[in-house]
């Protein structure tokens, strides 16, 4: 662990189990306060109290909030509670996201239920432009060098999953993209940030049960890792606006997982 992140305030929302997670760990590695968001809690391994304690372990400072991202006023009472304690925010991580029940994998738009929309759209699109409205203020207070990282995609370049996977994916990039314009004479970027195929909890459920080779996955800590790695960088603010992938990222700061690897390149990047 460094403290390159020493003092820094950061909140990842979505973090009681993969990426979000990962990132919180990693911010934590740099020795950041970190708050947390997410729907379980309680026993359990993907709860609330357990990411504190990973975050706590990795040598940064934790706070969990329950907050489901659907309801506007928990997320409100969240940021000002961050408010009420820290008076600022540094960076920010919009992560969460609702997998639809059952996943909305293959057929057509019109084989799932509407309510696919509102968790792929509702939740991993408008529930981060909700809290980075709320978190705005507290960016500005923090002064210049603060950063919204929006986990992105690449369903948002080309066909995954679903139609509405895609539309949310997408319009995250376009949120991106022009949030960065208003943030310029901030001095405070937006990132979407591009991970590849993720061994996340459910990913790996998923590759169990159907005989899938993951053996070239990334990991959610080495996601993780790209965010201080940002956040530090030199052209921060030439990058705002843009996709950042985790791949290269990884390549151009030397940033390895927990296993010492570097990202692998994701699917069809490789040709």
């Amino acid at each position: 662990m460094s403290n390159q992140l020493k003092g820094k305030i950061c909140v990842v929302t979505g973090a009681t189990r993969g990426i979000g997670k990962g990132c919180a760990i990693a911010l934590a590695e740099q020795g950041a306060t970190v708050y947390v968001t997410g729907r379980t809690t309680g026993a359990g391994e993907l709860t609330l109290e357990t990411s504190v304690k990973a975050i706590n372990a990795a040598g940064g400072k934790g706070y969990g909030v329950q907050v489901d991202h659907s309801i506007d006023d928990q997320i409100a009472s969240f940021f000002q509670q961050i408010k009420d304690e820290q008076g600022r925010i540094d960076i920010l991580v919009n992560n969460v996201y609702k997998i639809p029940s059952p996943p909305a994998w293959g057929g057509g738009f019109w084989d799932h239920p509407i309510q696919v929309w509102d968790d792929q759209v509702g939740i991993g699109l408008r529930a981060h432009y909700v809290a980075s409205w709320h978190a705005a203020p507290l960016l500005f207070e923090a002064g210049a060098g603060g950063m919204i990282v929006n986990v992105s995609s690449p369903g948002g370049l080309s066909y995954h999953f679903s139609s509405s996977y895609g539309a949310g994916k997408a319009g995250l990039d376009r949120l991106t993209a022009d949030m960065a314009i208003e943030l310029k004479d901030k001095g405070i970027a937006a990132i979407s940030l591009y991970p590849g195929t993720v061994a996340t909890e459910f990913i790996l459920a998923h590759a169990t049960k159907n005989g899938i080779d993951l053996s070239k996955s990334q990991t959610p800590l080495g996601v993780g890792r790209t965010i201080p790695a940002l956040a530090t960088a030199s052209d921060l603010m030439q990058r705002s606006g843009s996709i950042q992938w985790v791949e290269d990222l990884s390549q151009e700061f030397d940033i390895r997982d927990e296993n010492g690897n570097l990202a692998p390149i994701y699917g069809t990047r490789q040709t």
